[in-house]
Parts: structure tokens; sequence; C-alpha cells
């Protein structure tokens, strides 16, 4: 063993940094690698202040990994460099422990709070990271953590962002499915995204978790169908899934009159493209001349879902053809369906994998709708380096694909492949054979004569399997193939495998009329032999004795007999039970029961002949391109195809309000100059550019397919069906031009800041035209999740300001508070650019456990007439400040209220008292007249409620200014269990300990009015309790990061005691008295 230090030191200084390690002792190999310096290199380089070397360890480790080395070791080292300010490392550190936070869960935890801090880094990359890690730690305590952080992720501004949210809902919710609920409200709010990146991750989502609320989907499902030639393969596959199963829920069969289409089956299939734009209408045509049939009217939503997805089969990707592929299949008529046999073969050239997947579709595909692949019966002929699997599965296709046509082809193919030396692959084509014999009577004889030529194969298996289709094609026409059973007898001798042999015997015996000479030599040859037997010959024996037994007693009488006496004797029960049983039945005695009389029925009784089927035939009831169908049993997880309702459900729950300022004059115009360019394509490049990103396309391709589906004719609805499918018709756009003038009817009245609120991209058109007249109150609620914001134009005086929402601050599991904001401000064009994209939270997304807004709102710094015009208010955000945890953030609000611009507005040095520090806003170059601005800084109070005075200078004038905190705003909630709360309240006795008690007046006795009350007032986390009239609250002074515990004991008629536990004796002594003003008003 002495060995192993030597190794040890030796590797240990040899590998230099960007050098691979490897053992220099060749005994070694690198394979036991028992040293105790293991990574002490990278952990030296890890822990250096160079960011060169971290970054170049950082690179070295995630190398490691993806070789699949272990490295949880270094878990430690590198943890520490989460909080590294370098872009570079802060991402290779995220990919690290994405990788291993599942599995050192106790060392992830210690580092929360700097995973929650990355949840708020500017750099989207970083804040993604984040929470993929926080998702990955799979910690029941830590659920409402990931929550609140999904929650504020799904509205970040980023789209990266959120679709890691959409990411870590599936990992939320397998860790605790009590959330679902509070899950589904995101995975409602994230179905409203309009972006491709989005779209994908959150459908997904929607699947792992409520795949039964199909009720979100539809005010989606247009969007989803225009954005899908944009979304990424991964998520193409995943949406078109869904939407399958939606569409089978939603919308009546288009097969509903099959019949009337198997009447003409060569136009059906042959038809051109302009045929099938107008299958619907064709089919209404058809069915006129049968009154007692409802005409199919295929509905637009429908109709767009099939034109959208078609594009896709032109898809690199194979997982998406094979997922339109199903679709179709699943959902088109079947005029339609042909359109999918051309991508699939193509398919057929890819990778073995593939094409086995591809293949089982294929063959499923293949028995309800053998036209479809029968124009391409040569790229199913199989190749000698195909693998076995792929071989036995063209074998299939080509089977179904056999008619009466090209029978002679196919069988050729079959002649040249009995002749392969891959034998299980020879056994399959014997057995298609005989599958194409039963099914084309034509061919029956021919295949007969071939199989018995194979008889005298010299491999023994080939032969086998020949028999055993010989005997299933021999029950259809027994009389008249007397000499091929008399050419199976005599091959009794040779062929050694059970189940040829067991047939042979079967045939015989059933078959002995026809054979009298033979049969009793047979089963004389056999008597000498059974000892010897395999147990499913020694059966077939058996039964061989007892039918000759009773057609031909004279000759086989004692040979039965003899055969029993040795199968009395078998060391198999089975015989032994067979034998006793036979004997009973045939052989008279004087007690023989009632069943001796009728032995010869029951032995001798008209068989029907066997029916061949392919394997494939029931496989259809699983959704094809499923694993379920793959396996041809229901997988975990499998949701069943839902079938087709009797009457379609109501079409208008898919219509969405499209606000009129969505619509511009100028841009319909210029859409009219480009009606002409896209007039001759296929229909193709209708989807490409409905699937456009833009949000005004969009709505107006959803104005559309509203619109043609309300309860037009039939022939109307095929004539908006070909427009779109041309690039936008005529049509469409009338209505559009109707649907605007109901509703400027309906809404004449409309609040001047909601028209002004409401502006659109094109600036000073959408004040000028017409169709910029705004909607309702609920209207525009409704939409605006859905579209994001466009930007503000200067002109506009006034628009509402997108509340912003903190991300957690994990170090102190701090609440996402959101701002109070004061009736519309104005904005800065750089401030709304900013703020382009930002979605407003839903109060409900705050959960009731943290703290709400504070209760001091706006207050006043500087008043405008001592500003000289300028106006200035602050408010405690409760947001954590970026550049210092330590800091309050404020949100300091500028308005111009004169008539000449303010420029340089800056905080002067300030005079401070000893611990207080300022961190500057920075310097706001220029604020012209009437407008206004926001922006944060943050002040260190050193947990005391000692005023901060500093100066605000412009250019020309210095302002004195005073902000004082009151005492609930230099704290951050925390989050914490009730044991600890305890055990936290059990330390802090005594003089840290201050009791009053109080009476609640009847508004404030419910639990959401104390807990409002008493959140508004200190930025306290509510803490879980068990009994039903006790609240308690945690929070951490932000200086000192001291506990302050709050707990409110209610009694009976509105007697309740306030404790306060805090190690700062005069912070919990303001605390008592602020709440207790705030609980008493």
């Amino acid at each position: 063993m002495s060995a192993a230090p030597a190794y040890s030191e030796d590797k240990g200084g040899s590998a230099g940094p960007g050098e691979p390690e490897y053992g220099h002792d060749p005994a070694s190999g690198g394979i036991f690698s028992s040293d105790y310096k293991r990574h002490d290199d990278l952990k030296e380089m890890l822990d250096t202040n160079k960011d060169s070397l971290k970054l170049e360890a950082m690179k070295r480790i995630v190398a490691m990994i993806a070789r699949g080395k272990n490295a949880s070791d270094l878990f430690p080292a590198v943890v520490k460099n989460v909080a590294c300010k370098n872009i570079e490392v802060k991402k290779l550190v995220y990919v690290y422990l994405v990788r291993y936070a599942e599995e050192q869960q106790d060392l992830a935890l210690l580092s929360i709070s700097t995973f929650q801090r990355g949840l708020k880094d500017p750099n989207q990359l970083i804040r993604a990271s984040a929470l993929r890690v926080l998702s990955s730690i799979r910690v029941p305590i830590i659920v409402p953590i990931m929550m609140l952080a999904i929650k504020e992720a799904a509205s970040d501004m980023s789209p990266y962002v959120r679709k890691t949210a959409a990411h870590a809902i599936p990992k939320l919710y397998s860790l605790d499915s009590d959330q679902k609920d509070q899950l589904i409200e995101v995975i409602e709010k994230l179905l409203a995204d309009k972006t491709t990146l989005v779209a994908g991750s959150v459908v997904m989502a929607f699947e792992e978790v409520c795949p039964e609320r199909i009720d979100l989907i539809h005010k989606n499902y247009r969007k989803l169908c225009n954005l899908l030639i944009d979304v990424e393969e991964w998520g193409q596959v995943v949406i078109i899934s869904m939407l399958t199963r939606y569409a089978r829920t939603q919308f009546l069969s288009p097969t509903q009159n099959e019949s009337l289409l198997e009447e003409n089956p060569e136009k059906a299939f042959y038809g051109s493209e302009e045929d099938e734009a107008k299958g619907p209408g064709s089919e209404e045509a058809a069915t006129a001349a049968l009154p007692a049939r409802k005409p199919y009217v295929m509905d637009p939503d429908h109709r767009l879902l099939l034109r959208n997805t078609k594009p896709l089969l032109q898809s690199r990707s194979a997982a998406v053809v094979m997922a339109v592929a199903q679709l179709y299949f699943h959902l088109a008529p079947k005029a339609e369906v042909g359109v999918i046999a051309k991508a699939l073969v193509r398919l057929l050239r890819s990778h073995s994998e593939v094409q086995y997947v591809v293949l089982q579709n294929v063959a499923t595909m293949s028995i309800k709708r053998r036209g479809m692949f029968e124009p391409y019966l040569k790229s199913f002929y199989i190749r000698s380096t195909d693998p076995t699997q792929i071989k036995i599965l063209k074998l299939e296709v080509l089977t179904n694909l056999a008619n009466e046509t090209n029978i002679p082809t196919v069988l050729r193919e079959f002649q040249t492949y009995i002749r392969s030396m891959d034998k299980d692959f020879v056994a399959a084509t014997i057995q298609a054979i005989g599958r194409c014999a039963t099914n084309i009577g034509r061919v029956r004889d021919t295949c007969l004569n071939g199989l018995v030529q194979l008889l005298s194969n010299r491999d023994e298996l080939v032969v086998a399997e020949s028999v055993v289709v010989i005997k299933k094609l021999l029950q259809m026409q027994p009389a008249q193939h007397g000499e091929i059973i008399k050419h199976l007898a005599k091959l009794t001798d040779n062929i050694q495998v059970p189940m040829a042999r067991a047939s042979i015997l079967w045939l015989i015996g059933e078959y002995c009329e026809h054979v009298p000479k033979i049969a009793p030599d047979v089963l004389r040859k056999m008597a000498k032999s059974f000892t010897a037997e395999e147990d499913i010959v020694k059966l077939q024996v058996i039964n061989l004795a007892a039918k000759l037994y009773l057609t031909n007693s004279k000759q086989t009488k004692l040979l039965t007999q003899y055969v029993l006496s040795l199968a009395k004797y078998d060391q198999n029960y089975d015989i032994r039970d067979r034998a006793r049983f036979t004997r009973q039945l045939i052989v008279p005695s004087e007690q023989g029961g009632a069943l001796s009389r009728h032995a010869k029925k029951l032995f001798l009784a008209p068989k029907p002949a066997p029916i061949l089927e392919s394997s494939f035939k029931d496989r259809d009831h699983f959704q094809l391109g499923s694993l379920s169908h793959l396996l041809n049993a229901k997988a975990t997880g499998y949701q069943e195809l839902p079938d087709w309702p009797e009457e379609a459900p109501d079409p208008s729950v898919r219509n969405v309000e499209v606000p009129e300022w969505t619509k511009c004059s100028n841009r319909e115009k210029r859409k009219e100059k480009e009606k002409p360019f896209y007039s001759d394509s296929e229909g193709e490049s209708g989807p490409t550019e409905s699937a456009d990103s833009e949000p005004e396309s969009e709505s107006e391709s959803e104005s559309k397919s509203s619109g043609s589906g309300s309860g037009e004719s039939s022939s109307e609805s095929d004539e908006e069906d070909e427009d779109e499918e041309k690039g936008g018709g005529s049509e469409s756009e009338q209505s559009e031009e109707e649907g605007e003038k109901k509703k400027k009817t309906k809404k004449k009245k409309a609040s001047e800041g909601h028209r002004e609120g409401s502006s659109s991209e094109e600036g000073s058109d959408s004040s000028s035209s017409s169709a910029s007249e705004v909607t309702s109150e609920s209207e525009e609620e409704q939409v605006e999740p859905a579209s994001w914001r466009k930007k503000t134009p200067p002109s506009s005086k006034s628009a509402p300001v997108a509340k912003e929402i903190s991300l957690l601050d994990l170090e102190d599991f701090t609440s996402p508070s959101v701002q109070p904001v004061s009736p519309p401000m104005v904005v800065s064009t750089s401030l709304a650019a900013d703020l382009e994209g930002l979605t407003l939270t839903d109060s409900s997304l705050v959960p009731s456990l943290l703290s709400p807004v504070s209760s001091i709102g706006r207050q006043e710094l500087l008043h405008r007439v001592a500003g000289e015009g300028l106006s200035v208010d602050y408010a405690f955000s409760r947001q954590p400040f970026s550049g210092d945890p330590h800091m309050v953030s404020l949100h300091i609000y500028f308005s111009n209220n004169s008539e000449t611009p303010i420029k340089g507005l800056h905080v002067g040095t300030p005079k401070l008292p000893a611990g207080i520090s300022i961190q500057e806003f920075p310097e706001i170059e220029s604020l012209a007249p009437g407008e206004s601005t926001t922006t944060v800084m943050g002040i260190n109070f050193c947990d005391s409620t000692q005023a901060a005075n500093f100066q605000l200078c412009t250019q020309t004038r210095q302002f004195y200014v005073s902000i004082q905190p009151p005492v609930g705003e230099l704290m951050a909630p925390v989050f914490m269990s009730e044991n600890e709360f305890k055990k936290e309240q059990g330390k802090l006795t005594g003089m840290n300990e201050i009791t009053e008690k109080l009476t609640l007046p009847d508004t404030c006795r419910s639990d959401h009015m104390v807990v409002q009350k008493v959140t508004a007032t200190a930025n306290l986390g509510r803490v879980p309790c068990g009994t039903a009239d006790e609240y308690r609250f945690a929070g951490r002074t932000l200086t000192s990061g001291s506990l302050v515990l709050l707990t409110l004991d209610a009694r009976a008629a509105g007697a309740a005691q306030l404790t306060v536990n805090s190690e700062k004796m005069v912070i919990g002594t303001m605390l008592v008295k602020d709440v207790i003003q705030a609980l008493t008003q």
C-alpha cells in the first residue's frame, strides 16, 4: 500500500492549469482514484482572486462533467463563486450547480440566499440559471420560495426567463402537488404570452400539470396555431400533440360521411390540391343527394390547424414531421391525409432508429389508408444493410399494401428475401407470404406451391416455418390438397423443429380421411419415438391417436392404447392429464359417461380456418407517434385520444376580443398592396404569414377565423378558406370593418386616460386613425396581459406605469412587493422603452404569507412651489436594493411642472450622522417641461429612525430634503417554520420581549384584516401557525440582521395580546406602538 502516497504526491503538483489530469503510474490508469489530493489544483484556482484562473478551472470542471466524470466533491469550492462578478464564471458555476444541486441538497440549501440574489441579476441568463438551480433543489421546505420565484420569473421582461419559469413548473408540481391551483394561475398567465420562445415550454407544463383544463386553451388556440411555425422544434412537437387532443374534443369528425367518399375512392385519392382546399364544399355537394344525412361543414378553426401545420411536413426534424403526420391521420378528412405519405417516406432515408419509429406508424396507417402509400411501394423494398427489426417492419408494410394489382411484384421481392442469411427475417417473409395468400384468393395456389417447394430447403428453420404457414393455408381448402398433406407426412423423419412436427401431426389427424393409408404409419413411427419428443409434439401424438381410434379403430386400436399408456406415466402433468381424459372419452367402458357417445363430434368437429392478421391491426386506438403506440401497451402518463363529439361544442369560446387600436389603416392598405404577391401561392404562404410574431398580424388572423366561424353557409366558408390560404382575403377585411362599426356604436363613451394609454406603435397615426378609439376597461384588462406594451410616444401626456415587481431577496426570503402607484403619472420616453413588454402582476400572485405594500404610500419630499416647478415624492418600495442588501430601497419620483427644462439632477455631498449612508441615484441629465421620471436610491439607516438629510441639486439650485423612515421599513421578511419560530422566540425573552394588551375593533377581527394591517405597518413575513387565533410574523433588521418576531394572540370579545421579541429593544418598543396604532384605528 506504500505506492498510494507516492502516486498522490506525484500527481498533486504535476498538472498545470489547462493540462488534463492523468496518473503517472501506469498501473493506476486513473480507474482506482483513491488519492486524497484529487482536484487540489482546481480548488486552489477557484479560491484565487483572478477571474482568468477561476474561468479556466470552471471550464475544466464542466468538461469533466461532460466526459461523465464525478465532480461532486468540488461543490463547496464551486458554490462560493456563485457571487463572482465575472459573468462567464457565473454562467459556468450555474451549469455546475444545475447538475449537482439535487445530489448535494444540504450544501445547496446553505447557499440559497446567493441563488435568490441571482434572480434579480441584470443579466437574463443569470436570472434564468438561478431559477433553474433553485428548482433543482428537491427539498419540500423551499416550496414557497420556488413558487414565489416562478411567479416573479413568469412576469420577467426576458422571454428566456419566462421560458425557464415554465420549465420549473413541472419540477415544483412533482415535488408538491398541493401547489396545483397556484401553478395553474401561472400557466394561464404564460399561455397568454405571445413569444414563440415561451409557447412550447408552457404547453409542456400544461400537459404535465393540468391536461384536463382544456378551457385554458380556448382563448389561446388561434394564437398557438399561428405561432406554431416559428416555435422551436421541441415546442412544435408538444403543441401539435396537445392540439390533436384539443381538436378531438372541440370539432366534429371530418370522416362522418366517409361512405360518400368511398363511393368514388379514386377521385378522393388522386384529387388535386385545389380539390383538397374545397374538400368540405365537395362533401356537401355530395351529401345534398342524401336528405337524411346532415351535411358536414368544417369548422374554420379546424381548417386553421390543418393549414398551419401542413408546412411543417417539410421540417428538418423527424419528430415534428411525425407529429404533423399523426395530427393529419387523426383529424384530417380522408381526401387530405395523403399529403403526409411523401413526408413519411422521406424520413425512411434517416437513421435506423428514426426508421423504426416511422415504420411502426406507417404499418398502422397502411391498414386503414392503404391507398395513401401505394405510390411509394418501392420505398419499402428491403436493403441488405437494413437491421432485422427494420426489415420485419418493411415486410409488414409491403404485406399491408399488397393487392391484386401489385401482388406479382411483391411476391417476386419475397422470393428474393427467402434466400437471405438472416433466419428471423426469412421466417417473417414466409409468414408474410401466408398473409398475402390469405388476403388475395387469386394467388393462394401460387403461394402454396412456392411454400411446398421451400420444404426441400436445406435450412430446417425455413422448412419448419413453411410447414406452420402451409398448415394454416390448407385449412381453407383441405379437400383439394391431399398430395401436399402426404408430402408433409414424409417430412416427419427429417424435421426436428417441435412446432413444425406438431403442425404436421395436427394436419394428418384433422384430415386423416384424405390420407387413410399414411396416417396409421405416421402414428406407428411417432409411438416409437414418443418418449424422446418435446411436450408440444407429445400432445399432438395423443390427439392423432384419438382421432385415428375414432375413424380407423381396426388398424390403430393397439397403437392408441400403447401411446396412452406411455403418456400416463410421462413426467409432464399436462400430458398425463390429457392421456387420462382422452382414454375415458374414447375407450368405451362399463361406467362410460354420456360424453363418450359424442367423442367423434368432439374430436372431429369442423374447425374454422385461421385468419392471418397484421399485428398492427388494433394499434390505432393509441395516438400515433406515442410511446404507447410503439410498445402496444399503455405507458405511464399516456393520455387517451378522446372520441369525436356527437355535436360540435360552441365555437365562440375561442373568440378573443381584439382591441380596436391594433388595427391601423396604413397597415391594412399595405396588406392590400401585398395581396397580389401572395395570390399565386398554394396555401403554404398563408400560415407562414399568419405565424408572424407581430401582434397586429396575429390579431387580424384571429378576427378572420372568428368572423368566418359564426354561422355562414358552407360555400361562403369554403371561399373564405381559399382566400385565407392565399395570404389574406377581402371578405375578412370587410368583416373587420363591420366589427369596428359595431364596437364603435356600443362604446361611444371612453375615458381620456384610456385613449391616451392605448397608443400603438405608429405614434401620431394612432391618435388620428379612427381605429384607435378606446375599448372599455374590462376589455382592456382582458387583452392587456396577452399583448406586450407598446412604446409610449413623446406626444402623450400620461400613460399607465407598469408596476415594478422585485424578485425574491433570497438572502432574507423577502416578498415580492408591488410598488404603490398613484393615478397616471408622466413617464419619460427612456423609461417607457425600458418598461416595454413588462406585464402587470395580479395581486393574487402574492401569497398571503408574504407582506403586501407599505401602508405609507407616496410622500412629498419637495413641494413644487419650494422646488421652483420641480416636485419630488418618495415611497418605500420594500424591494431589495440591488447595490447593497443592507440598504432600504426608495423610489424617487421627479416631475417638472415648470416651463423650462431642468438639467443635471443629482444628490449633493450629504452630511449624515454616523453609520447612515446613501447610495445616490444616477444623474438625470435633463427633465423636459411636463415630463416625469422615476429613479431608485438606497439609504442605510443603520437600524435607526434617524432622518437622512441630503441635498437635491440641479445645475442652478440646491434643495435641502430629509427622509425619516418608519420603524416597520427597517426590516425585511424572513421565512421560517413554526418550530423554528418558537425556538428563536425562546432565545429572546426577558428584556428582549415587549408585551402589550389591546382590544381589536369589530372591523379588525378577521384573519385577512389582521394580517393586512400588521404587514402594511411592518415589512414582516407571515409564519405558519397551528392555532386558529394566533398570528406570527418574522423579519430581520436590514443592517445588523437582528431577528424581529411578532406574535398577536387574539382572544374572545376582541381582547388581544401583542408580543414583540427582538435584540433591538428600541426597535421592539417602537414597533409595538406602531402596530397597536394600526390595529386599533
